[in-house]
């Protein structure tokens, strides 16, 4: 990350934490400064490797470096989740939905697909729910990512036993949708209307009418093309774990650590200082810049705050899980793409 990153986390731990402030003790000798405790924990996070080689480095022992580990991660989650970790606005959506069309995906909001991180040190008595088809114990995280490698959701923490439909089913992916406090989507596309955004996802998960799937063993050229087009867009989300993992190395390998609580506070705190790295590094061109502006310049509020009614509830989780929209809205982006195609 930028220097200037670095001191802006710096400067919000200190204010907010009492552990990343130096202090004298007793003998009025100074302890450890904050710099020493974060570059500790960001090198764990980055590099991957043990807590003790840290000494060398910046003269901390193992165990205050397990330790500036774990009050790194709580502080930045604690510190940093209501602006990181948040369900795309009104504004974010408008940008989503604008790059959708122009990549021939209308309506498109990102990717949709799971991670699978290794749990070297895995308690004996839990490897079996913990392995699946890795065959060795893993923990899953389920996300949805945008063309820029924008996090939006991420929900962490079951076993490697599951497979993706288990997980969806047991995330909150779809909860602010089917309460209807999620900001409105209205596209057209061949003709039909559509009234929720959809994901690009692989064939496992079911058709549902908020889920653009490829098609396999296409026949015809239309089926081809939009099968080729779908896989492409798809590895959105793909591209966004190789970069987290290539960010954070500490995800990447198999982890040492004992609980599962310490590592559910690691992987989202890297999501969470993921998002801010490509934040800090975004160069917008002025036109980007300024229509970026201009959608920001007013707040974005929820559809309704009120409490959903059980009838409206069920109807609109009918709504989501319907497989006839799937299927025409799968039909509509194949003639919409073929159609793009014709007109180069």
């Amino acid at each position: 990350m930028s220097r200037s990153l670095f001191l802006r986390i710096q400067s919000v731990l200190e204010a907010n934490g009492p552990y990343f402030v130096q202090r004298r003790n007793n003998a009025g000798r100074l302890g450890l400064s904050s710099f020493q405790k974060m570059i500790a924990a960001i090198r764990l996070l980055a590099y991957g490797g043990t807590a003790d080689l840290c000494d060398e480095y910046l003269r901390i022992g193992e165990s205050t470096a397990l330790k500036s580990l774990k009050k790194f991660v709580e502080a930045v989650i604690t510190n940093f989740s209501k602006e990181c970790l948040r369900s795309p606005n009104n504004n974010d959506i408008a940008k989503l939905l604008a790059e959708g069309e122009s990549r021939g995906f209308p309506g498109m909001l990102g990717s949709i697909d799971c991670m699978h991180w290794k749990w070297k040190n895995c308690p004996t008595a839990w490897q079996g729910q913990y392995s699946g088809h890795y065959h060795e114990p893993t923990i899953i995280l389920k996300a949805m990512a945008s063309y820029d490698l924008w996090i939006w959701h991420a929900f962490f923490g079951l076993p490697g036993s599951h497979n993706d439909i288990n997980v969806l089913e047991r995330s909150f992916v779809f909860t602010e949708l089917a309460e209807g406090h999620a900001p409105l989507v209205n596209y057209s596309i061949n003709g039909h209307n559509y009234i929720m955004g959809c994901y690009l996802a692989n064939g496992i998960y079911p058709s549902w009418s908020t889920f653009v799937k490829t098609i396999p063993s296409p026949q015809g050229n239309k089926k081809s093309h939009f099968a080729h087009k779908q896989e492409g867009a798809r590895k959105d989300v793909e591209r966004a774990f190789g970069v987290l993992q290539a960010r954070f190395a500490i995800v990447h390998g198999p982890t040492r650590l004992f609980q599962l609580a310490n590592l559910k506070y690691i992987m989202m705190a890297c999501i969470i200082l993921h998002y801010m790295i490509i934040e800090d590094e975004r160069h917008l061109n002025d036109v980007e810049r300024v229509v970026y502006e201009q959608l920001n310049e007013t707040p974005c509020e929820p559809v309704s705050s009120n409490p959903i009614l059980l009838e409206n509830f069920i109807e609109k989780h009918r709504c989501i899980r319907n497989r006839e929209t799937h299927s025409q809205l799968q039909s509509d982006l194949v003639e919409h793409l073929w159609l793009l195609h014709s007109e180069l």
